[in-house]
């Protein structure tokens, strides 16, 4: 039986590219949103057999959540889906983006939005975190998109799910280390937003050089 996987905030940007991707690799996918209707109308929007509900409603549906929200809106959408999530892996795609200063690193004072995260949640969660460095207007397009996904997490296994995951989807999944290293691609969105403009690229990314070979 197919792992169930909840696109919370997935009527945004990233979300929705997020779902696309995922139910056209032959995933089971369910949009999450403040509002059943708005889920649902995204869901028939975007096809793929895709389903719409509210976020509380496809956290709990779901084996794997993955929160695709503004950091503005983070602890509050977490809060939400808390008691739904308890013993299940929790992907936090949040970035600390502050506008109007988004080509600015401003980490909040947890140290990571992951941190903030990890806060809310709890030890009963499986958090990992990841995606942060991709254009998702580039996830929603049929197109090659050559950018290499970094995941974190303490939970050793439930990272390799995540990055078997970003494989699945055309990308590269990465083991990065543990959540608190999460910090660092949080702040590169802001380096790679700042080099979009300066050098007017469509959707820099980042690669991972070298020839790897996972170890146990």
């Amino acid at each position: 039986m197919k792992t169930t996987i909840a696109i919370i905030g997935g009527t945004g940007n990233l979300g929705s590219a997020l779902a696309w991707r995922l139910a056209r690799a032959g995933k089971d996918v369910v949009i999450g949103s403040r509002t059943a209707q708005s889920a649902a109308d995204k869901a028939a929007e975007l096809g793929h057999g895709l389903r719409g509900m509210s976020n509380a409603d496809a956290a709990a549906a779901a084996g794997i959540v993955m929160v695709t929200v503004p950091f503005a809106a983070q602890a509050q959408t977490l809060a939400e889906i808390a008691p739904h999530v308890i013993g299940k892996i929790v992907v936090d795609t949040t970035v600390p983006l502050m506008p109007p200063k988004v080509m600015r690193v401003q980490l909040p004072a947890e140290g990571s939005a992951a941190a903030c995260a990890a806060a809310v949640l709890g030890d009963g969660v499986r958090l990992v975190s990841g995606f942060h460095n991709v254009a998702a207007h580039k996830l929603a397009q049929d197109i090659d998109v050559a950018c290499d996904i970094l995941v974190f997490g303490d939970d050793k296994a439930a990272r390799a799910e995540v990055v078997t995951l970003a494989d699945a989807i055309g990308l590269r999944g990465i083991h990065a280390g543990a959540l608190v290293n999460a910090a660092a691609a949080e702040a590169m969105t802001s380096l790679l937003i700042f080099i979009n403009k300066n050098y007017r690229v469509d959707g820099a990314g980042i690669r991972i050089t070298g020839e790897l070979q996972l170890f146990a």
